[in-house]
């Protein structure tokens, strides 16, 4: 890689940190072409980014950014998963971890907080955005469905009543 290349990946980087909501640092050492694949694809699935990246590099692109307290994590092999949704990288990489023990979480940042690896374990279990987003919606319709059916019943019951005196009128 020469000067111009390094400074471009620096820059790319830095804007990735700067747009994230959450920044997770892992080691992938002993991760197969396939297993790395298949880690990519479940974190792109997520809504999220996973990249391998160079520490040095990393740190440079981290000065400045509200994820600068990872820096002391750059070693080793290391790879970054990265997402808007404060969520959706934590669960995409615990929920891989799970399964393979050669990918090991370091922590993560949430914004300026530094998150351990219990705290990374912890915020993959919330529901992400768009569940919290689901969820709202459905409480918010379900009073519009009740109230809708309250209002109808009485109107319902008054035909019935009226059906009912109608065939006794026809019956007598």
């Amino acid at each position: 890689m020469d000067r111009k290349e390094k400074s471009e990946l620096v820059a790319a980087l830095h804007e990735k940190f700067d747009e994230a909501g959450l920044v997770v640092v892992t080691h992938n050492q002993g991760l197969t072409v396939t297993e790395m694949t298949d880690l990519r694809r479940k974190v792109r699935g997520a809504g999220a980014g996973f990249k391998v990246t160079k520490n040095r590099l990393t740190r440079l692109a981290l000065a400045g950014t509200k994820f600068e307290g990872l820096s002391n994590l750059f070693t080793g092999p290391t790879a970054i998963a990265y997402s808007q949704d404060p969520v959706a990288a934590a669960k995409a990489v615990v929920d891989f971890a799970k399964g393979n023990e050669k990918l090991v979480i370091l922590g993560a940042a949430l914004g300026g907080n530094v998150l351990n690896v219990d705290g990374v374990k912890a915020l993959a279990t919330l529901p992400s955005l768009d569940e919290l987003r689901a969820r709202l919606l459905g409480m918010v319709q379900t009073p519009a469905t009740r109230i809708a059916g309250v209002l109808q019943a009485p109107g319902g019951q008054v035909a019935r009543v009226l059906a009912a005196y109608a065939k006794k009128d026809e019956a007598a």
